[in-house]
């Protein structure tokens, strides 16, 4: 097996190129950099010069010097990117709507002319009668000859039929509505056709000569009907019987061509303009344009970064402390990649944490107390110790107190406070398994921090007033930070999807109503599965896993059976569906337990850790029973067909629960079960999953596999130990009875050797 430190060091290094796998963390992280960079160099207060004087140019007056510029600028070219702009627009096609309701008017006039047409063909008995009735139902719609000549047809009884192919045709088509004015603004030579199914929608660009309106339709359906293979007769007859019932059906959208064009505009990039240093912008007695306002207005706001080494300092001090913070919460560091949302949440906190800094610090009082006391160090620190890990919120409770001081947000007061409360944040919430510890791990903060904060006011030699009011924001801090937590980790323990303690206990409740149905509609199963779940959960105890998380997989890995419960064996009494079914059909029935179990887990808003076990706890490997019947039965049987649809298990708790399922199952078919008998078929059945390549991407290594037998065979010992043999003899005096027992009534010991329970 791979170790476990070289596999992640290649994912973590890996996952740092943005254009291979992972992008958007990266990108975001980097946002978050730069946003808590621009927070903190803006609360500085860097503004110090310009390179003219306010009110100096101004647009349309005649310039009374010279100006040149004393350094190079990029800027955006305003007019240049309106006339982009314009050109993009242009290019832009018209969006046009197919209307489903009124093509569906259409045909259903038709369809009426169809039914009338056809019922009379049968009914009528001369061409007068026939014309007076269509006459009739539609009155002033079609000529009198060409009912006539539809009704004396030799092939007349296809022309209905035919019509209606034509018609569907030319209305799937479109016979556009093309207002006189709105269209010159956009492309001349290519519209937009869009048919709206439900929340689907199509987009065709259709060229306008393609296009049907009103006055080409009847040259669209002669020109259809002679390159269709219709009786000769439709030609003639056919583009009359139509046309009455051709209208628009396709109608101009200013709404969606004017979202259209403002994406357009939304995605148009803005020309930069360029200026070496030394040009000369502005010419003494020639009127002010706006480009040059755009040229002078960039160098003004490139002049206003203050003293320019003060500058560069920070943001060389930001960065090392990012490229610090980078380092801890690198999978080496904190023990595992961080997925996507966590990365996200880290960024937030980052960005928050610093923010507030930057604000807290403009605060009067900060002159007299340490600006760290007035907002939530700690809180910023728990939610990542209870949604990722331990680490992760030292890592954040080193470097962002840091960043906060060497920039400058933060003096030495409130560098030493802030610490002091990201470490006791991050030691009261370990271990907590109730909501009711975060409110003692608010407690244990505030009295931690009311120590830090009395030995930093008797460094500074305060006075004894100043105590009562530090002490007592000290004291709401920590208790604050542990209420607002109890308020926010249930709403990111969702939103992350993570697998708290807290979450994970809720999920373990036996309680919850998908447990109870699973309980109800397939009891072997719900039993199976407590079996298993004491199995992986004392074996993950032993090799450092998570047993919490692997009790609750193994809870929910089996809630697929719940479809078909009794095509299992463990809900089978005496009589078995497998019997009266192809192997093949078995093994699909089989092998569907893991999709549906995916599908519930996901509609029931699993972590996807758990999600993940119960996809991998068969991993790919053969249903072997029914491939072995298929073979009998059949020459060419593919393995696939009798292969579980799932990955090999990608974490050790998964793995623990695929050995687990494996051995809970397999040991109920071993007849008299003792300690060695118990150990050698279980060493079997590791092997055995191990040597089909079921384990090589779990990161459990081979003392973590000898670990997990040792355990197995220890819960499954104790389970299956030795009854005693109670005596099936009467006594050999047995005391007389006033009523002797009934003909057929069972003696003594004969439940149990029936089956009865001790």
């Amino acid at each position: 097996m791979k170790k476990h430190e070289d596999k992640i060091k290649d994912i973590y290094f890996s996952s740092l190129l943005p254009k291979k796998l992972r992008p958007a963390p990266v990108l975001v992280s980097l946002g978050a950099y730069l946003i808590s960079l621009a927070l903190i160099i803006g609360g500085q207060g860097y503004l110090s010069f310009s390179v003219t004087e306010e009110g100096e140019f101004e647009v349309g007056r005649v310039a009374e010097r010279d100006l040149i510029a004393n350094q190079a600028v990029s800027y955006i070219d305003e007019k240049a990117t309106r006339e982009k702009i314009d050109s993009l627009e242009k290019q832009i096609p018209a969006v046009f709507t197919y209307s489903a309701e009124v093509t569906g008017g259409i045909l259903n006039a038709y369809d009426r002319l169809l039914i009338l047409v056809e019922n009379m063909f049968a009914e009528a008995d001369s061409a007068e009668t026939f014309r007076a009735v269509v006459e009739e139902q539609f009155p002033g719609v079609f000529l009198g000859e060409v009912i006539t000549a539809l009704y004396e047809d030799p092939d007349r009884e296809y022309y209905p039929a035919y019509g209606l192919q034509t018609l569907r045709y030319i209305l799937e088509e479109g016979i556009f509505s093309l207002p006189e004015t709105g269209l010159e603004a956009f492309n001349p030579r290519i519209a937009e056709l869009r048919h709206n199914y439900g929340p689907r929608t199509e987009r065709e660009k259709i060229a306008y000569d393609r296009i049907i309106t009103l006055d080409k339709a009847g040259a669209a359906i002669e020109r259809y009907i002679a390159e269709s293979d219709f009786q000769p007769g439709f030609a003639r007859i056919g583009p009359a019987l139509l046309e009455p019932f051709i209208t628009e059906n396709v109608f101009f959208s200013p709404e969606n061509t004017e979202q259209l064009a403002a994406e357009q505009r939304s995605r148009a990039e803005p020309v930069m303009g360029y200026v070496e240093r030394g040009t000369l912008v502005i010419r003494k007695g020639f009127i002010v344009t706006e480009e040059d306002m755009a040229v002078l207005d960039a160098l003004n706001a490139q002049a206003r970064g203050g003293d320019p080494r003060l500058l560069i300092g920070r943001i060389l001090i930001l960065t090392l402390v990012y490229g610090f913070l980078v380092f801890l919460l690198s999978p080496q560091i904190i023990g595992r990649l961080l997925k996507p949302p966590e990365i996200y949440l880290l960024c937030v906190l980052a960005v928050v944490y610093t923010g507030a800094a930057v604000f807290f610090k403009s605060f009067d009082m900060t002159d007299r107390y340490p600006a760290a006391i007035f907002f939530p160090t700690s809180l910023v620190i728990m939610l990542p110790a209870i949604l990722i890990n331990l680490r992760a919120s030292f890592a954040l409770a080193v470097a962002l107190p840091l960043a906060a001081f060497l920039s400058g947000a933060f003096d030495s007061a409130s560098y030493i406070f802030a610490m002091t409360s990201s470490v006791a944040a991050a030691y009261a919430v370990r271990g907590a398994e109730r909501r009711m510890d975060l409110f003692k791990a608010g407690l244990v903060i505030a009295a931690i921090q009311c120590v830090a904060a009395t030995a930093i006011l008797l460094v500074q030699r305060q006075s004894l007033i100043t105590f009562a009011p530090v002490l007592f924001w000290t004291a709401f801090n920590g208790l604050a930070s542990g209420m607002m937590v109890l308020g926010f980790l249930p709403i990111l323990e969702h939103a992350l999807n993570s697998v708290t303690t807290f979450r994970l206990i809720e999920l373990s409740d036996l309680n919850a109503p998908i447990l109870k149905r699973l309980f109800s509609v397939a009891p072997g199963t719900y039993s199976h599965s407590l079996m298993v779940a004491a199995l992986a959960e004392n074996a993950c105890q032993e090799i450092g896993a998570n047993p919490l998380l692997a009790r609750v997989g193994a809870y929910y890995h089996d809630i697929g059976k719940m479809e078909n419960p009794s095509y299992f064996v463990e809900n089978q009494t005496d009589y078995n569906r497998h019997n009266d079914i192809n192997p093949r059909l078995s093994a699909t029935v089989i092998r569907s337990h893991v999709k549906l179990g995916i599908e519930k887990a996901r509609s029931l808003g699993l972590p996807k850790e758990v999600i993940d076990i119960v996809a991998e706890h068969h991993g790919n490997s053969v249903i072997s029973w029914f491939y072995n019947e298929a073979l009998k039965r059949e020459t060419n049987v593919d393995v696939e067909d009798f292969s579980y649809p799932g990955n090999p298990p990608h974490s050790r708790e998964s793995a623990v629960v695929m050995l687990a399922d494996t051995t809970e199952a397999a040991c109920r078919t071993l007849k008299k079960p003792t300690a060695s008998r118990l150990e050698k078929f279980i060493q079997e059945l590791i092997m055995a999953k191990f040597e089909h390549g079921q384990l090589s991407a779990s990161e459990l290594t081979f003392i973590d596999l000898e670990t997990i037998k040792n355990s197995f065979v220890r819960v499954l010992a104790s389970h299956y130990h030795a009854r005693i043999e109670y005596p099936k003899k009467e006594p050999p005096n047995p005391p007389p009875r006033e009523n002797p027992p009934r003909e057929g009534a069972p003696r003594e010991g004969v439940l149990k050797e029936a089956g009865g329970r001790e």
